[in-house]
């Protein structure tokens, strides 16, 4: 394969990752509530993949753990935060150091684990077209579930009863409440499939993506999928983008290093996170524009009277 061509193949496994968890956070959002754990939701899932995938050695019951993971800790946040009325903030922050902990202290066994050979995937004769065919066609099956994800939502949030329902609700809880709409139950559901996709992520990049397990091994993949809603104006499509485009900065650090380029690592190692705070800071220039995109409600805590 070319040496862009392995450029291009290795964006979108790594885009992926980040695309999962995004999307996900974005339903979060779009009912207006902000969870701010993904990093160690993330790494919890990615534990439970991983161990799952050793013990069974299927990849999609890993994929199945990570989900069931990554939602049983957005319920609990959920619960505390939509019920109870805690600080979503605090409670967010809560459940990522929770996350990295645990997922350290438990995963100790499965430091030194290895998985079997990966599994390889091609689309019939698309894989074959000279040059980008092996770059785009020969991908894992969640890669083009991470696009096709996207198109759903697009329709799902723009075209659909329920995807209007949860939309109104990240405007205005009260107006949605009025017309007899659970709230409260709505939101949750939103915050448990939200932490369902962050869950997948998670197994992604253990079973997939690396694969392999290491205590703190998202690297701040939890963040820069939280900075992506914003960045992306709430816009599927763009989060996509986004995700593709953070991950191509991350990817390329190992191709330039392969092709001689003499840059101290350090300095290609952070790139993906300077990159983050350049394109938010270019962003918050224009804080008017945020506002007309960004869910009215977001953050805001709903208790019906």
């Amino acid at each position: 394969m070319e040496p862009y061509a392995l450029l291009l193949a290795a964006t979108l496994n790594a885009g992926t990752v980040l695309a999962l968890a995004a999307l996900g956070l974005l339903i979060n959002e779009k009912a207006g509530i902000v969870n701010l754990g993904a990093e160690g939701m993330m790494l919890c899932a990615a534990l439970a993949g991983f161990a799952t995938v050793v013990h069974t050695g299927n990849d999609w019951i890993g994929f199945a753990a990570g989900m069931a993971a990554g939602a049983l800790l957005a319920t609990l946040f959920g619960l505390l935060v939509i019920w109870l009325g805690t600080n979503p903030y605090a409670t967010g922050l809560a459940l990522s150091l929770f996350g990295v902990g645990f997922s350290a202290f438990a995963g100790t066994g499965y430091v030194q684990e290895t998985l079997g050979s990966r599994p390889e995937f091609a689309v019939p004769l698309l894989a074959d077209i000279p040059l980008l065919g092996s770059a785009l066609f020969k991908q894992h099956p969640l890669v083009y579930f991470a696009i096709g994800l996207t198109i759903w939502l697009v329709w799902f949030f723009d075209r659909t009863r329920a995807g209007l329902v949860v939309r109104s609700i990240g405007e205005s809880p009260q107006a949605a409440h009025a017309l007899g709409y659970p709230v409260r139950l709505i939101r949750l559901a939103c915050v448990a499939v939200g932490g369902a996709l962050v869950g997948l992520a998670g197994a992604y990049l253990s079973v997939i993506y690396t694969p392999l397990w290491i205590e703190g091994m998202t690297a701040g993949n939890g963040w820069i999928a939280l900075a992506l809603t914003t960045f992306a104006t709430w816009r599927a499509p763009r989060v996509l983008a986004g995700a593709y485009l953070f991950g191509g900065v991350t990817m390329l650090q190992f191709h330039l290093q392969s092709i001689g380029v003499q840059i101290p690592s350090q300095f290609l190692t952070m790139a993906p996170y300077v990159a983050t705070v350049v394109v938010l800071a270019l962003i918050s220039r224009n804080p008017q524009w945020i506002r007309l995109n960004m869910p009215a409600s977001l953050g805001k805590p709903f208790q019906p009277g």
